[in-house]
């Protein structure tokens, strides 16, 4: 039988939501952005390889969510004054369970 987790936090496992093919840069590699309670990673794949970048749970600012008629760009932002993970192409309902889930892994990280 393994121990549990001194920290509830590190087993949660991460989420992962792909942006719709329909949108523009998406439609053969969609994006994804994954949430975990550690950090947020925003995955690209290419035909050969992929494009990931990442910022750590405690580094993030802030959550933008910008909502079009059928999608929603999300512009999530460090306090490390790197260059912010833009994903677009998520549906109103994924971006609103991405801040969510930001906010609720910092709120547990705080306590």
């Amino acid at each position: 039988m393994s121990p549990l987790p001194d920290n509830p936090m590190d087993s949660s496992p991460a989420e992962t939501f792909a942006a719709s093919r329909w949108t523009q840069g998406n439609f053969f590699f969609p994006t994804k952005l994954v949430i975990s309670p550690q950090r947020v990673a925003r995955v690209k794949s290419r035909l050969f390889g992929s494009n990931e970048e990442s910022i750590g749970m405690s580094k993030i600012a802030s959550v933008h969510i910008s909502t079009g008629v059928f999608w929603s760009e999300i512009v999530i932002e460090s306090t490390g004054g790197t260059d912010p993970i833009t994903s677009h192409g998520h549906r109103k309902a994924d971006a609103q369970r991405i801040r969510d889930l930001i906010e609720t892994y910092q709120a547990q990280s705080r306590a």
